[in-house]
């Protein structure tokens, strides 16, 4: 703005904008316009577009979700009446009441905090409305007959939409407006500073912690810009429950990271992310799924380990593009039939949960390389689980299995079968047809498992065989065959044999011992613990020779 000083004797007079004294404006006029722009200047910081359709957004979220955590609590408490009557817990009623009042009254207060921050930003912005209104009277009564639309009240419009638009140009170029930085003439308003919100939003600190509605204003953010990446792992203030409806605004994101929170619910509007490939919603306390999740068509990447998933939707069958699920510590007690249509599925772990079977449809996942279902409460596997040709890993550590099913043998690729801590009592002799396998691990089934096949010596490929805790006193014959067995542990199983003497040598030991008896009792011979048999073999090979040993049968 072209400015003119006036001096007078007392110093500075003040500073006249050239187009009111054009415009033909009185001093009190002048005076008038100067005061409605100081007003203008001392408010707080005007809320960015993004920050204004975040905050809606984050109203809007907050009925719906406080209706569904509502209707979620009332379940529990009809859930906690429901096992009273039944007697499994013996809980008042009343006190079941006061419980339910006090979770839901818990619950108003913190949406009562998160809708106060969005509030406080659309009230700021009505209040900017009503000041634009303000300044467009005042510019059609400076300038009557311009009709707000050009001239000399075009231009003084036009400087405030500007303003108000970028909000980062200096409004005053002359040294006069540096001594007085009141004394601008007109409607010309000065820059307001870039508002915390804003800042704190795009910033993205490592260090501080989001707001919902600053989580909101980073998603409005992101989508304008396009972004195909966020990343918002432990960002969240503890507060913070659940997740905008704006993120469903995120259409060209394909990473997307909100593990590390206390999320407990989705915005349905996450089925809006269809290019989504990773997603990482580990660490959080999330109860369920919306049924729109069955719409992240492109999804590759599902981590929702370690929250409290107690079912999945039945769109979950749709991810058919899914490779890797992990599920791992949530409290599933059953997984969806729906489970058989993701064919392309290469990695499902499902530890940690509360699982008493798995869906014949399993066997359609014949993609499956790497199935972890340890610590659950399996008793049985289904016989379909042969039909995963592909798996490679097999684990079943602590679970309550009693036996495998006699499919077993159809996995031509298994490498790596565990079953410890179980209560297995059998093995099938179709294990042997699983001739890939390296690492098989029966151990601490105690006092259920008692033999191994007579088909174990198929498994050529063997290195590591545990079998420790379990009432297994015989080898088959057939262990002469691991050839490859490199590690071998019985710790607290009484063998006989071989004798334990010989399992403390080492793997190949044993299958030697195993391989020397088979030959000698094919050769019509006995062994014996004489110095001219066992004890001469067992010598040789502490390359010593021990003598005045008791002598006693071996049992074979």
């Amino acid at each position: 703005l072209s400015v003119s000083l006036c001096v007078s004797s007392s110093g500075v007079r003040g500073v006249r904008d050239t187009r009111m004294v054009a415009a033909g404006m009185t001093p009190a006029m002048a005076d008038a316009v100067e005061e409605l722009t100081r007003l203008y200047r001392e408010l707080p910081p005007r809320p960015a577009v993004e920050e204004v359709e975040a905050a809606a957004a984050v109203l809007a979220s907050a009925d719906a979700e406080e209706e569904a955590r509502l209707a979620e609590i009332a379940r529990e408490e009809a859930a906690a009446r429901a096992r009273a009557g039944a007697g499994k817990e013996s809980v008042p009623d009343e006190l079941i009441a006061v419980l339910g009042e006090a979770r839901r009254n818990a619950m108003r207060l913190r949406a009562l905090q998160q809708r106060k921050e969005a509030a406080h930003v659309l009230e700021l912005e009505r209040r900017f409305k009503v000041f634009d209104d303000l300044i467009q009277k005042a510019s059609r009564v400076v300038s009557p007959d311009d009709g707000g639309g050009g001239g000399r009240d075009g231009a003084v419009a036009d400087e405030v939409v500007e303003v108000e638009a970028k909000r980062k140009e200096a409004a005053v170029t002359a040294a006069a407006v540096e001594i007085d930085r009141g004394s601008k003439g007109g409607l010309g308003l000065e820059s307001k500073a870039v508002s915390s919100l804003r800042r704190a939003s795009s910033a993205g600190s490592d260090t501080e912690k989001l707001s919902l509605i600053q989580v909101a204003s980073l998603i409005e953010s992101s989508a304008k810009k396009g972004n195909t990446e966020l990343n918002l792992r432990g960002k969240l203030v503890d507060q913070i429950e659940w997740l905008p409806v704006s993120l469903g605004k995120l259409q060209d994101v394909t990473e997307l990271d909100i593990s590390e929170n206390r999320i407990m619910a989705l915005p349905s509007t996450i089925g809006s992310l269809r290019y989504l490939t990773k997603l990482d919603l580990h660490s959080n306390q999330l109860i369920n799924l919306p049924d729109t999740f069955g719409e992240l068509s492109s999804l590759i990447d599902l981590d929702l380990h370690s929250n409290q998933l107690k079912t999945l939707p039945a769109s979950f069958g749709n991810l058919t593009n899914l490779a890797n699920l992990d599920l791992s510590s949530n409290m599933l007690r059953v997984l969806p039939d729906c489970l058989g249509k993701l064919t392309n599925l290469r990695r499902l772990l499902v530890e940690t949960n509360e699982l008493e079977e798995l869906p014949y449809t399993i066997g359609s996942c014949t993609s499956l390389v790497e199935l972890r279902l340890d610590f659950n409460q399996l008793k049985a596997l289904p016989e379909a689980i042969g039909k995963l040709e592909k798996l490679e890993i097999l684990t079943l550590h602590y679970n309550r299995i009693k036996g495998l099913p006699t499919t077993i043998g159809s996995l031509s690729r298994l490498r790596e079968l565990d079953v410890s801590f179980n209560e297995v009592e059998v093995i099938p002799e179709n294990i042997g047809f699983a001739t890939s396998l390296v690492k098989l691990n029966v151990s601490r089934n105690f006092a259920d498992l008692r033999t191994l096949p007579r088909s174990i010596g198929n498994l050529e490929m063997l290195e590591e065989l545990d079998i420790s805790s379990n009432q297994i006193h015989v080898l088959p014959d057939s262990f002469r065959l691991l050839s490859k067995l490199r590690a071998f542990h019985a710790d607290e199983t009484p063998l006989e044999v071989p004798p334990r003497e010989v399992v403390k040598l080492g793997a190949q030991e044993v299958v030697n011992y195993m391989a020397e008896m088979v030959a000698a009792r094919e050769g019509g011979q006995k062994i014996t613990t004489d110095g001219r048999t066992f004890w001469s073999w067992l010598c040789s090979l502490f390359g010593c020779c021990k003598k005045g040993h008791s002598s006693a049968s071996v049992p074979v």
